[in-house]
């Protein structure tokens, strides 16, 4: 759990910085990151790439200070994120988690929840629109009022996972963290939604994590994770011309039949 001395009610946003952090999750003992750098510049798009067990998500939880680090320093300038309240954290950051969580409500009240409660079903449908799901819910028997049940039965993965997309979109956070958010999701769609929010977010600072490569996008920086470690880190260019582990998943999906038309 992350520990008690943060009093920080302010922060300002300058470079993050990972530097030379080690995590080790207290109820288990596993080292899920080691040595970790890394530096993101406001307004900068990098993805984290890796195999179940890499590390990934750990880097987000340490983001958010879910767990602090066990050696290292995770900072915003000279400002350690330690000496900040969570809460300030977190309203700072757009976390979208690959589970899901919807409730028993209209499908309106799920995408608002967590956003000013002055939030307007304009907006709403304008974050539904750049999560691709606004067609989908406009075709429900009560559109944006159908209940859709109890962690949202009655929509599919994917849709559940673009519902949770708008939702985050919605809070525009300075910092958009998409945890593996668009897993359900098929190829033609997840292009559609990386095409948006290019466009939509261009501004903001956006931390991608994935097991696979995400398409319609181009990120200024690329980190391949491997146990715990950063592997490969580069431009999507060079790490296709260092022909390594990214080079090797890149071959892979565009070959997939279900990804027909590749990158």
């Amino acid at each position: 759990p992350v520990g008690d001395n943060a009093h920080g009610d302010t922060l300002a946003f300058n470079d993050l910085q990972f530097r030379d952090v080690t995590f080790v999750y207290p109820h288990t003992g596993i080292t899920a990151l080691h040595h970790f750098n890394l530096t993101i510049k406001k307004g900068e798009k990098v993805l984290i790439l890796g195999k179940t067990g890499a590390g990934k998500s750990t880097v987000a939880q340490l983001l958010l200070r879910f767990y602090d680090v066990t050696e290292g320093r995770i900072s915003f300038g000279n400002q350690d994120i330690k000496d900040v309240q969570p809460s300030v954290l977190r309203r700072m950051i757009t976390y979208v988690p690959q589970d899901v969580f919807l409730f028993s409500d209209s499908v309106s009240s799920n995408i608002a929840f967590g956003s000013p409660a002055l939030t307007g079903q304009s907006e709403v449908e304008d974050a539904a629109k750049t999560a691709s799901i606004h067609t989908e819910i406009a075709g429900l028997p009560k559109s944006y009022n159908t209940v859709v049940g109890e962690r949202g039965v009655t929509l599919s993965g994917g849709q559940k996972q673009r519902v949770s997309l708008a939702r985050g979109l919605l809070k525009n956070g300075e910092i958009i963290i998409l945890d593996d958010t668009l897993s359900a999701v098929d190829a033609k769609t997840e292009r559609a939604i990386m095409s948006q929010l290019s466009q939509a977010f261009h501004h903001k600072t956006i931390l991608c994590i994935s097991h696979r490569i995400y398409t319609g996008f181009r990120f200024d920086k690329i980190i391949y994770l491997q146990d715990g470690t950063v592997t490969e880190e580069g431009t999507h260019e060079y790490l296709l011309q260092k022909n390594g582990l990214y080079a090797e998943l890149y071959r892979l999906q565009s070959e997939d039949p279900t990804d027909p038309e590749g990158q």
